[in-house]
């Protein structure tokens, strides 16, 4: 408590007890002089009022019109439309303006980057039509949250826009002032979107973040994009997780699924994860053209691969470098461009999906999928496809398949074992059926166990084609067991 304020809570108590004790004595005693009584009650009341209270600190910062409380700003009290009905542009984004507005004690986070210490932009559980993107008045801020609420495009929004853009770009389309000169600054850090669904009307997309840092999407549910549901440019450390995306609106077995068109999410950018999240109608569930990137616990069943969708399309021939883990792709492949650095594991292929490896300039390397699941119907898919209709793979090193878990599809893989039984001089063991890629063999064991105790002379006689012959230096009734891998020389 303020000692101010203490000190006029002691006085008031006080002047009771004197009021109190001076009419007790003034009853109890008739001696007393009439006015005594009196004056002492005046002395006490020109000494509370000589006490002022103090007056509001002068760096307490006074409240925006919207802000119910420090930090909260509520687009309500801006004139927005919480049923949908008119629209809310202007309200939200001058919601946004004074959430941005520079604390007096200026903190930042990455250089160039003004700390806004928590803001938030509380849509209240209300509906709100826009016309035009919301985007932030300039680049620069961080530590911003927008959340809890339904944003949808109107009729009049542009199209290929996106509903929020986290952009450099100002709201009138002119580029606004950098907030540092320095050109690699990144345009925002540490924004959270969180809570939202966001319906784009068949207009354009609904996230898009350039060049920023560290900005977090969570529980979002996002629909009636034509382009991209999330659109990620540079930067890096985008975390995208809790989220639904579809163009339309489905649960799968949809009979307008062949027209999905668009793109669930787009990453190109480096070092951004996408966990726990569903694209459930769209052409391709994610595009990735940035490396280093993680999937992990990603159900994708937005366009089944017989009708041309693509669960997982991995497009940076040469520099891949990313993580494909626990997910579900449902009736959808994962196709990536020349792979170099690609780990595909503990994930569930369903309806004939599978993995398919398409040559752009012939490389493929270091390359691990393995400890999967497959589950097809019977129509001789392979689980892990050679598309090299623009060129054979020429360059291939450290391709590991194996350990994958097969049923009603075609067994691919670069670690093979098989035996032969015979009465002769020559085995021949051909892997063609169960080998990834043709005519490649680049490391044999095999042992030969004869049945009738001799021990004839054996030799490695060949190892091309796929195919490994093992010949003796006489006729004897044997088995030959035979181990080949085409991962590398090592």
């Amino acid at each position: 408590m303020e000692p101010t304020k203490a000190l006029t809570i002691f006085l008031i108590g006080l002047s009771t007890l004197i009021r109190f004790s001076l009419c007790r004595e003034n009853h109890f005693s008739p001696s007393l002089p009439t006015g005594h009584y009196e004056k002492a009650l005046l002395r006490l009341d020109h000494l509370k009022t000589s006490i002022k209270v103090a007056s509001p600190s002068p760096f307490t910062s006074t409240p925006s019109p919207g802000e119910n409380k420090a930090g909260v700003f509520l687009p309500t009290s801006y004139g927005a439309d919480p049923t949908g009905k008119s629209d809310s542009t202007e309200a939200i984004l001058k919601a946004i303006q004074d959430a941005t507005r520079i604390p007096t004690k200026k903190r930042h986070l990455m250089p160039g980057v003004t700390d806004l210490g928590g803001a938030r932009i509380d849509l209240q559980g209300g509906n709100y039509l826009i016309n035009h993107p919301l985007r932030l008045p300039a680049t620069g801020f961080g530590n911003l949250m927008i959340h809890g609420g339904t944003i949808r495009a109107s009729e009049n929004f542009p199209p290929n826009a996106y509903l929020i853009d986290l952009s450099e770009t100002s709201n009138k389309g002119k580029q606004t002032q950098k907030a540092s000169p320095n050109p690699s600054q990144y345009n925002y850090e540490y924004i959270t979107l969180k809570d939202l669904l966001l319906d784009s009307n068949f207009k354009g997309g609904g996230i898009s973040i350039i060049n920023s840092l560290r900005i977090s999407i969570q529980n979002c549910y996002i629909t009636h994009f034509t382009t991209n549901g999330i659109q990620v440019q540079g930067g890096h450390e985008t975390f995208i997780h809790n989220t639904f995306l579809g163009q339309h609106i489905t649960a799968g077995a949809d009979p307008y699924e062949r027209s999905f068109s668009g793109t669930g999410i787009t990453l190109a950018g480096n070092d951004n994860v996408v966990t726990d999240v569903v694209v459930f109608s769209a052409s391709v569930g994610i595009m990735l053209s940035g490396e280093a990137n993680t999937i992990s616990g990603v159900h994708c069943y937005n366009k089944a691969t017989s009708f041309g969708g693509t669960g997982i399309y991995l497009k940076l021939p040469g520099f891949t470098q990313t993580r494909i883990v626990n997910s579900y792709m449902d009736y959808t492949s994962i196709v990536a461009e020349d792979p170099v650095q690609l780990h595909i594991s503990s994930s569930f292929f369903l309806g004939d999906a599978n993995v398919v490896l398409k040559s752009k300039n012939g490389v493929v390397n270091g390359v691990n999928i393995v400890n999967n699941m497959f589950s097809g119907s019977n129509s001789g898919v392979d689980i892990v496809h050679l598309d090299q209709s623009n060129g054979p793979f020429r360059q291939i090193d450290q391709v590991l398949v194996d350990g994958n878990m097969v049923n009603g599809m075609n067994l691919k893989t670069t670690v093979a074992r098989a035996s032969s039984k015979g009465n002769g001089t020559s085995w021949t063991v051909d892997f063609n059926k169960v080998l990834l890629f043709p005519n490649l063999i680049r490391h044999v064991q095999y042992s030969l166990c004869s049945s009738d105790n001799t021990f004839p002379q054996s030799v490695l006689r060949n190892m091309s084609h796929n195919r490994v012959v093992v010949e003796t230096n006489k006729v004897v009734q044997a088995h030959v067991y035979v181990t080949v891998n085409q991962c590398s020389d090592i």
